[in-house]
């Protein structure tokens, strides 16, 4: 150990120094849902915290599309940075933003237009319903805004400047909890809203944070060589072109994992109502650490781009295992955290026996399944970060859609095996995607290597 110690010790502290903001920048996704099921578990109830559980288990899949779009000029800008390409990091902004407003709107529109009819089909309480509709709706809305964040927070992240998302994204998260305990219920004259109060406080957080990045980044002179060329009248379809290559397998990735969690959601659901609010409490707990690891892959990314744009593929092999080292190491302390404390976390969500007797059995699948996770994203930003997205994509459908999903219903439906069955097929599904996409990070590092080898013997001849 102390000779890998010694091998890693500089890329350790590089990604380190690098992917800490990002992690506590990327977790405001996820802890605006785990603050919004906490106040509604506390403060509306059990019937109210699983349709929180149901919106937010349709809404992350539109949400993580757009975030995965967003992330495709991130590899973009940290090669042409690497290469002193200044100007073509603000034309990248352009089209990003031009990109992500327009997904965003689309998105949107699916959601408010899908919502309803989605609802009345996936066979769940009437009561449930009712509430998650218009909550539904709010979270709509909500990723327009997001998504603008997101442009300028992919931009700035690129360039290496991450500790700003990070800041804006705690202040965030502060609002957005003190709104939604006032909004939720009831206090200094407004009238209870319930669950629609933590809709509102969502929505209001993402138009601010939105607001203050782009003011950042537009008033701060870090970024003033880089805008030079920045135009939202100048749209290239070349560069657009480019972005979607990368944004839209990228896209597509989350979505087949994202869209899986919400598929095992809603057979979850035609169970019971308890077992879909225990549900949402593991998920949620398992979605924080998913998202540090995320944070971790999004800083893998851009020290891949950065390697990769310079075609130094021994730097980019040693940073990548230095990643996995990282991931492994705090997936561990998670997994740990997950097994001592799956009769306690539960509590912080609600204070219903039933709903936390389920819970506690679930965090200790979630335990199992955290290696994995963190393990196959970080692979997933690695190859992002080498502009390998196609196949990295056809991976993680197999390992979700063909494997996984699948598996969860046979456990968990035909065998009665109940939620820990389909948990069991989604930990199938992330073992997979894991090893699948470590091999596939091997060959294509030993294939570039190849390459740069012998295009040096041929210049030298």
């Amino acid at each position: 150990m102390k000779t890998t110690y010694k091998k890693y010790k500089n890329h350790y502290r590089d990604n380190l120094k690098l992917a800490i903001p990002v992690v506590i920048s990327q977790m405001g996704h996820t802890l605006v849902h785990a603050s919004d099921s906490i106040i509604v578990g506390h403060f509306a109830g059990t019937v109210s915290l699983a349709a929180v559980s149901l919106a937010s288990s349709i809404f992350v899949v539109p949400m993580v599309i757009g975030i995965g779009i967003s992330y495709g000029s991130t590899p973009l800008i940290a090669q042409h940075n690497s290469r002193e390409e200044f100007s073509a990091c603000g034309r990248l902004l352009s089209n990003s933003l031009f990109i992500n407003l327009l997904s965003g709107i689309l998105l949107f529109s699916f959601i408010a237009v899908g919502s309803a009819y989605a609802l009345e089909h996936l066979k769940q309480d009437q009561k449930v319903i009712v509430q998650a509709k218009p909550f539904l709706i709010l979270l709509g809305t909500s990723i327009i805004p997001m998504l603008v964040f997101n442009t300028f927070k992919q931009f700035a992240e690129g360039l290496g400047f991450t500790k700003q998302a990070m800041l804006i994204s705690i202040w965030g998260n502060i609002l957005n909890i003190c709104l939604g305990i006032i909004f939720v219920k009831g206090l200094f004259g407004i009238k209870p809203m319930g669950i629609m109060g933590v809709g509102y406080s969502t929505l209001i957080d993402r138009c601010t944070m939105a607001l203050v990045m782009a003011v950042y980044i537009f008033r701060s002179k870090h970024f003033k060589k880089y805008l030079t060329d920045f135009s939202l009248t100048k749209i290239d379809a070349k560069r657009c072109l480019q972005i979607l290559g990368i944004g839209g397998p990228v896209a597509l990735q989350y979505g087949f994992e994202v869209s899986a969690f919400s598929g095992a959601a809603v057979i979850i659901g035609s169970i019971g109502l308890v077992q879909l609010a225990a549900h949402q409490i593991a998920i949620n707990l398992a979605s924080i650490t998913y998202m540090m690891s995320s944070g971790l892959s999004a800083a893998a990314a851009i020290k891949s781009g950065n390697y990769f744009g310079v075609r130094d593929h021994s730097s980019l092999r040693k940073s990548a295992n230095a990643s996995y080292h990282v991931v492994i190491a705090f997936m561990a302390i998670t997994a740990i955290i997950f097994t001592i404390g799956n009769n306690f976390l539960p509590w912080i969500y609600t204070e219903d026996k039933a709903v936390i007797a389920v819970a506690s059995q679930l965090l200790i699948i979630a335990a199992m399944f955290q290696l994995f996770d963190g393990t196959q994203v970080i692979g997933l930003g690695i190859l992002r970060g080498m502009s390998d997205v196609n196949i990295p994509t056809l991976i993680t459908f197999f390992a979700y859609w063909v494997l996984g999903l699948p598996l969860g219903w046979l456990l968990g439906i035909y065998l009665d095996w109940g939620v820990s069955g389909v948990w069991y097929g989604l930990t199938a599904g992330l073992l997979a995607s894991a090893i699948l996409l470590y091999t596939r990070f091997k060959v294509i590092s030993h294939k570039h290597r190849l390459a740069d080898r012998n295009a040096l013997i041929i210049a030298r001849d």
